[in-house]
């Protein structure tokens, strides 16, 4: 089981966070999360060994339980937020589910031995990254749930990738990663024109790149990579540095905050500083939280739209079941 967690703060905000701890989620792993602010609720995947997907309510509580998603992985809400996108890793598809019936609306086929495994969108198109186990074969593919083919694949040019590249994107800037391998790459794209139009590239994350997330205006970059003690900061324009904030040994989660004041950082590790959040550009942190000797999972964070609460989805270092955890008021 998860053990229970205590908050530590820095700073002047001692007594402004809070944390809810929520029901250990019944999934065998992590996969991927989804704020779906509208609604105050939070849906997550339980990865390649899973079939489902749960949601949960804004104080970390399981709600509903989605079934028959074979090998539920990234997930990704639509632009109205009316549709949560699951990439079937174990089922070579993508579903389409409805956020108020929870009822599976399309499935989108993506191949034989496609493996789609991570998601991300721009607009009313959905960006999947797909690849089976450690083969050289992976690619980004798109999904256009409005046109006559919906599902394409090797968008991402010459690139290939081993395994499921980690997609993510803001505004109309996507990033493919490549996860795990010794010297990680990653490549920005421009999605115009129904494509992706390639950008800068290289492996300046370093290796046992973990997790990439973007600042809300798709301008800055931040990576966290298992061969580093810190998270750092790149612009996407041409992978120049911007800045850098210490977590210790093996980051494995990043998230900037959508106010785009602070970023959020998860390390793989039972010490009292496992996440801890700094201010963009600055070096001090204004927070910490001690998990109790659980660990952030891997890309396990998450902010709502107002950036009044961070989500951590937490696992026992001897237990891989999830648990989300809510910390309300972060930056207060």
């Amino acid at each position: 089981m998860i053990i229970g967690m205590t908050v530590l703060a820095l700073g002047s905000a001692v007594t402004a966070a809070r944390a809810t701890g929520g029901d250990v989620l019944p999934l065998p792993g992590f996969g991927d999360l989804a704020v779906d602010d509208a609604r105050e609720r939070v849906f997550v995947s339980g990865g390649r060994s899973s079939n489902s997907v749960v949601v949960v309510d804004e104080h970390g509580r399981v709600k509903k339980k989605i079934d028959n998603q074979f090998g539920a992985s990234g997930l990704v809400l639509s632009e109205d937020a009316r549709t949560l996108y699951v990439a079937q890793a174990a089922g070579d598809a993508i579903s389409a589910i409805d956020t108020t019936t929870f009822a599976e609306t399309a499935r989108y086929p993506t191949g034989a031995r496609t493996c789609p495994a991570h998601l991300a969108r721009t607009g009313t198109v959905v960006w999947f990254g797909y690849g089976c186990e450690d083969e050289w074969n992976g690619g980004v593919g798109r999904l256009d749930p409005a046109a006559a083919t919906p599902v394409t694949l090797d968008e991402q040019g010459d690139v290939l990738f081993q395994g499921a590249p980690l997609v993510t994107s803001a505004g109309t800037t996507v990033v493919a990663g490549q996860l795990t391998t010794s010297l990680s790459g990653v490549h920005v794209y421009r999605a115009e024109a129904g494509g992706l139009t390639p950008g800068a590239s290289g492996d300046a994350p370093g290796g046992n790149l973990t997790d990439v997330a973007l600042s809300p205006d798709g301008t800055g970059m931040y990576t966290a990579a298992g061969s580093r003690t810190q998270v750092q900061g790149f612009a996407t324009e041409d992978l120049s540095g911007r800045g850098s904030y210490s977590t210790g040994p093996y980051p494995n989660a990043v998230a900037p905050s959508p106010n785009t004041t602070h970023v959020a950082t998860g390390a793989y590790t039972t010490r009292s500083k496992a996440i801890t959040i700094f201010p963009v550009g600055g070096t001090v942190a204004t927070r910490s939280y001690d998990l109790g000797g659980a660990v952030p999972a891997d890309r396990g964070l998450a902010w709502s739209a107002d950036s009044q609460r961070l989500y951590a989805v937490l696992q026992g270092t001897t237990d891989p079941r999830p648990r989300l955890e809510v910390f309300s008021r972060p930056l207060s």
